[in-house]
């Protein structure tokens, strides 16, 4: 199963190894990519060859061609019994427009031409059923590159999508290809899913490589709830591992070193066994309380993506879950799921969580997530401030309202906590700008609840909570307090729009810095203005499970945090050994600093004083 590295926020210093090591490895084995979950794993190689990683490679012997065209119609008829039923359940839950999309791709299953295309790339090219699905695409790439007509470039997108329901039952790979691996398994893919994570999840996985993404993709996400170490944006290392080679994988200075040799391999067993030995070490502060050096208590919960890392948040000692996301259930589900599925998913991952306490935060599809049954936003020009979030969920009602339905459900049948206390479950809005999309969720509450109230179904009651990721939310924020039960601050998206620079375009990715003058100064404000009018306000970013972002964010007066379960028992270690005077005056002589690099310079430093021996858990 997937491995969960307690305490695996550590972050190993290892600066004097890796110049050591680096001089000794030869380049073509080490490749830097950007690191996204901490901590060192060695391990065996899986290869997940996406359909348009390596266009044409697979070549077939001339006496398997009528096994491999029959293994591509079985494929088809699959597909085509897949997409029937989910336009079936599209239509039926959301209405005959969201259903249109999956009888396009019922034609496209059905096209004798294209169809006859692949049948001939098999048959005379000896293309593997996969090759000729990636030659598929890469023809009609050709076709309609030139083309700046949206139909036509929604036709490409069709034409991938249904290539990729193919690919997924052509060789069911994900469930069975590691099969033959043992130990440690190094995932190694040109971008993770969450579907393709739940099929892994019976696999001894360490670590994970990813070509694409970065701080804050799927894959990366997914790791460090997990606590696996990882690192994304490794350019071409599909090129350079084969499943079965040995990985190493440094998810603190965001290298992979593909088949070491001996005496680089056995450094990085040391530094592998040290990580393991310092995260058993914290592992006793389960069960302590979280404060600080002088006695303040504070929250410490978990982002999650399910019920398994909910109970991962428990492992860990999260006081609660600060923040569920949903769209992992639709992102990873095979078709629309119903209310009832979706009640008795979240009746379950409340009832797992650390004191059945849970933030549910409503779908946050959009940007660079995106279900077919909502239509598309890549298109857009710019997706990730265009059509998304609660602004989608605004566009169906009666999809959102299912939604709403099922968490107020959830609430009100969910268990006692061991000491006889009462659950606490809110909703979440994601992406609030203004004062009038409050009060438009407000009337989607009170609607939900008089539904349910005439349909004689229990609910609970639920805190109304906003996210705030708009910078005009932020700036408004004393104004948006009223209408609101809490806050939560997601910081991922704060910091991209305050920048204007998109976090996983390399280029302008180093402007999406955290510890930067003006994000300091703007978190500062929405804490003091929350604390101000007794709101509770949660910080629910990467930058909760970050040692130099958290002391900043102390020393604000924020005492709640939801950061990956992993994080915990490092971040309350460090809690640990830092006053609230002390965190204060690191918070204002940050804010004198005109640098990101002034900033983390200086807060490294502070930590290293404050705590040094907690240098292993220290970005340097």
């Amino acid at each position: 199963m997937l491995r969960e590295s307690g305490g695996i926020g550590l972050l190993l210093n290892m600066e004097s190894f890796t110049c050591v090591a680096t001089s000794k490895v030869e380049s073509k084995r080490m490749r830097k990519g950007i690191a996204v979950s901490p901590g060192v794993a060695i391990g065996t190689a899986y290869c997940i060859h996406e359909v348009f990683v390596h266009p044409g490679r697979e070549v077939i012997q001339r006496q398997d061609i009528a096994a491999e065209l029959a293994r591509f119609e079985n494929a088809r008829k699959q597909s085509l019994h897949d997409v029937r039923l989910l336009q079936t359940k599209v239509q039926r839950q959301i209405g005959k427009e969201a259903a249109a999309i999956f009888s396009t791709h019922e034609s496209i299953l059905q096209d004798p031409a294209l169809v006859g295309k692949v049948r001939t790339w098999i048959s005379q090219d000896l293309f593997s059923a996969p090759a000729a699905l990636a030659k598929l695409v890469e023809y009609y790439q050709g076709i309609f590159h030139k083309s700046r007509d949206e139909y036509l470039r929604e036709r490409l997108t069709d034409i991938r999508d249904v290539v990729e329901r193919l690919s997924s039952f052509l060789s069911d790979a994900l469930q069975t290809g590691s099969d033959a691996l043992t130990g440690s398994v190094i995932v190694v893919a040109d971008e993770l899913l969450p579907s393709q994570v739940v099929m892994l999840g019976s696999k001894a996985v360490h670590g994970i490589i990813t070509q694409a993404g970065g701080q804050t993709s799927h894959a990366a996400i997914i790791a460090r709830s997990r606590g696996i170490p990882a690192v994304s944006g490794v350019t071409h290392i599909l090129r350079q591992a084969k499943t079965g080679d040995t990985v190493i994988v440094d998810g603190r200075d965001g290298h992979v070193i593909v088949n070491p040799n001996a005496e680089v391999l056995a450094a990085y067993r040391k530094l592998e066994r040290e990580f393991v030995d310092l995260r058993d070490h914290l592992a006793h502060n389960r069960d302590q309380p979280a404060i600080t050096a002088d006695h303040e208590s504070l929250d410490l919960m978990a982002n999650i993506n399910g019920i398994g890392d909910a109970q991962s948040a428990v492992r860990m000692g999260a006081s609660g879950v600060g923040l569920y996301r949903t769209e992992y259930l639709y992102l990873a589900h095979t078709s629309v799921p119903s209310e009832q599925e979706q009640f008795e998913i979240y009746r379950d991952v409340v009832n797992a969580a650390p004191n059945h306490r849970v933030t549910i935060r409503t779908l946050d599809i959009g940007g660079d997530k995106s279900v077919p049954f909502l239509g598309r936003t890549q298109f857009e020009a710019n997706p990730f401030m265009g059509w998304r979030s609660i602004r989608l969920s605004f566009e169906h009602p009666a999809f959102f309202l299912q939604q709403i339905r099922a968490i107020l459900r959830a609430a009100g049948t969910v268990e006692l906590t061991d000491e006889g206390k009462c659950s606490q479950v809110d909703i979440l809005f994601p992406m609030v700008t203004n004062l009038e999309e409050l009060r438009r969720l407000r009337a989607f509450m009170r609607k939900a609840e008089q539904q349910l109230r005439m349909e004689h179904k229990p609910y609970g009651k639920v805190g109304f909570g906003m996210m705030v990721e708009v910078p005009a939310a932020a700036i408004m924020i004393d104004q948006l307090l009223p209408a609101v039960d809490f806050v939560s601050i997601g910081s991922n998206d704060l910091v991209q729009y305050l920048m204007a620079a998109d976090r996983d375009n390399p280029k302008v990715s180093h402007l999406c810095q955290p510890l930067s003058p003006a994000v300091i100064r703007l978190l500062e404000s929405v804490v003091r203005a929350c604390n101000s009018q007794g709101k509770p306000v949660t910080l629910c970013g990467e930058m909760a499970g970050q040692p130099q972002a958290f002391v900043l964010l102390l020393g604000m007066g924020l005492r709640r945090f939801s950061m990956s379960p992993a994080f915990v028992p490092s971040i309350k270690e460090l809690a640990s050994h830092i006053s609230l005077p002390v965190a204060k005056q690191v918070l204002a002589s940050a804010m004198r600093q005109k640098t990101n690099r002034k900033i983390h310079r200086m807060l490294t430093e502070q930590l290293l004083r404050l705590a040094p021996n907690l240098r292993p858990i220290i970005m340097q």
